[in-house]
C-alpha cells in the first residue's frame, strides 16, 4: 500500500476503541477525546478506505462485515506494535538485553532458578523471555537465542549442546504404597501419564525394561512436563520425566523415582542463536554460562 494512503495512527486508534465498545461516546471517554473527534476520525478513515465500517441505527452504531474484519486486523497490528515497543524500551538504560525464546517447563523449572547466578556477573543485563515450542526463522522474529529440544538442526543458526535427555518413572510416594508398586511389571497395571508430543515413551520404556506391556498407551495426556509433574504429585499416576525437570519435587519427597532405569530419548537440549549473533559478547557469555550449568 502506498504510504500516502496509509491511515493515521489516531484514526486507527479511534476506530479500534469505537469498534470494541460499539460506542463513540465510550471510545471518547477512553481516549480522552470528544465524541465529535471520534466521529471525525472514523469518518476520515472510511473516506480513506472507501468502505463503510459502521452502520448507524437509532443513535447506535454497529460494525459492518467489512468493519468486523478490519477491526480484527487493526487490533492485531496494534498489539504487535505495542509488543515491539515494549521490546525496544527494554534496551533503555541497560548495558545489554537478551531476548530469548524458551520452552516453558525448561525455563521455569531449570533456567529460572539458576538465572540469578548469571545476572550476578552481568548485573546491567535484562533478560526477556517468550515461549516458542517449535523452531522459527530468526530473520522473522528478533530473538537473540532460543532453548531448543530435539536435533541440532536449525537453518541459519548455531546450535550449542547443553545436555542429553533421559526419562525416569516417578510418582507420589503415597501412590507407590497404595498401588503396591515393587517391580517394573507392576507399572503395566497402574495409571500412566503421557507427554502428548512423545506418545511412544512408555512403550519404549517398557521394552527397555524387558516388560511386555498391554497398557503402554493408556492414560491421561498432557502438553507439558510441568503439567505431568503436578499430576504425578497429586497422585494421578506415574510419569516419565527428565530428572532435572523434577529436581525440587525429588528433593522435597513429593515425588520419588520408582526405578533407576533411565530411558534415553535420543534427543537433547540446545542453545540456539542466529549466526549473525556469533560475535555478540553477551550472547557468547550466556551460551558459555548455560553450558557450564548444564554440565
Amino acid at each position: 500500500m502506498a504510504r500516502a494512503i496509509l491511515p493515521s495512527m489516531s484514526a486507527l486508534t479511534a476506530f479500534e476503541s469505537a469498534g470494541r465498545h460499539l460506542s463513540f461516546s465510550r471510545a471518547a471517554a477512553e481516549l480522552h477525546l470528544t465524541q465529535g473527534a471520534i466521529s471525525r476520525q472514523v469518518r476520515q478513515l472510511e473516506e480513506t478506505l472507501g468502505v463503510v465500517l459502521f452502520e448507524r441505527v437509532n443513535q447506535r452504531v454497529f460494525l459492518t462485515d467489512a468493519g468486523r474484519l478490519y477491526l480484527r486486523e487493526v487490533q492485531r497490528i496494534l498489539a504487535d506494535l505495542g509488543a515491539a515497543t515494549q521490546r525496544v524500551l527494554g534496551f533503555a538504560g541497560t548495558a545489554g538485553t537478551l531476548n530469548l525464546a524458551v520452552l516453558p517447563t525448561f525455563a521455569t523449572r531449570w533456567l529460572m532458578p539458576r538465572l540469578p547466578g548469571f545476572l550476578r556477573h552481568h548485573p546491567d543485563t535484562t533478560v526477556n523471555f517468550s515461549v516458542r515450542l517449535e523452531p522459527f526463522d530468526f530473520l522473522e522474529e528478533p530473538f537473540d537465542g532460543a532453548i531448543h529440544h530435539g536435533e541440532p538442526t536449525w537453518p541459519g543458526a548455531v546450535c550449542e549442546h547443553l545436555c542429553d535427555e533421559s526419562v525416569l518413572p516417578v510418582a507420589a510416594p503415597g501412590l507407590r504404597e497404595k498401588l503396591g508398586i515393587g517391580s517394573p511389571e507392576d507399572l503395566d497395571r497402574v495409571p500412566l501419564l503421557h507427554q502428548s508430543t512423545r506418545p511412544t515413551a512408555w512403550r519404549d520404556w517398557f521394552a527397555a525394561a524387558g516388560v511386555t506391556s498391554r497398557n503402554a498407551f493408556k492414560g491421561a495426556h498432557f502438553d507439558q512436563f510441568a503439567m505431568i509433574a503436578e499430576a504425578a504429585v497429586a497422585g494421578l499416576g506415574v510419569a516419565l520425566v527428565p530428572r532435572f525437570l523434577v529436581e525440587e519435587e525429588l528433593r522435597s519427597g513429593r515425588l520419588v523415582v520408582l526405578f533407576d532405569a533411565p530411558l534415553s530419548s535420543g534427543t537433547g537440549y540446545w542453545f540456539v542463536y542466529p549466526e549473525a549473533k556469533s560475535g555478540s559478547a553477551l550472547v557468547r557469555a550466556f551460551a558459555d554460562w548455560l553450558k557450564r550449568e548444564a554440565g
